[in-house]
């Protein structure tokens, strides 16, 4: 009975989680749908909600402005935006913040979280993966002696949090595996191995 109880487990564990993660993803794209009409929603066009059309409303959105800020007039209005909201007293700190980090991450031409790593972590007889950032800046560069290079070390099996460390560059290892697989081992925690 134990076995076929953990057997299920394993089959459903994965999906349920899936489905739910899926879920709150689509129900929470769906409130862009506040922003339309009244009139426009499903619930007046077809007499019921259909799940979904609010995340394709939203990904629309986001192409729609990507494609208009990519051309001449897109980035000059982009810029007269940047430095409106860098002039409002308490929004200028959070706005800087949070573009400065999707500016990093999401940068086809950034470097953050393309590489991962071998460190040796929580000391030097234990290693752990970790992913690349960049390398110390501003006044720490000027307080360490040698190579360094900024590492992020994701927790496990939650990647979103972690440890950001400055290690030697020396002491860092380039890994040849992708970020995908590097993150599967790390969530899986160790359980799936890359090939």
């Amino acid at each position: 009975m134990r076995k076929y109880f953990l057997t299920g487990l394993l089959v459903l564990v994965p999906l349920v989680i899936t489905v739910w993660v899926l879920s709150a993803i689509i129900s929470t794209l769906d409130q862009s749908l506040l922003i339309v009409p009244e009139s426009w929603t499903p619930q007046a066009l077809f007499g019921r909600n259909i799940p979904g059309v609010g995340a394709v409303l939203t990904l629309a959105i986001v192409f729609l402005t990507g494609l208009l800020t990519n051309n001449l007039v897109g980035r000059y209005i982009v810029r007269v935006g940047d430095r409106i909201m860098k002039r409002i007293p308490v929004v200028s700190s959070l706005y800087g913040s949070v573009k400065q980090v999707s500016d990093t991450l999401f940068s086809s031409s950034g470097n953050a979280f393309r590489t991962p790593v071998l460190i040796p972590y929580p000391h030097a007889d234990s290693y752990t993966i970790a992913f690349l950032t960049g390398v110390p800046g501003g006044d720490v560069k000027n307080h360490l002696v040698g190579d360094y290079v900024s590492v992020y070390v994701p927790t496990t099996p939650n990647p979103t949090s972690g440890f950001f460390l400055m290690m030697e560059r020396s002491k860092v290892v380039e890994l040849n595996m992708s970020v995908d697989a590097a993150l599967k081992h790390i969530v899986s925690m160790g359980v799936v191995a890359p090939e």
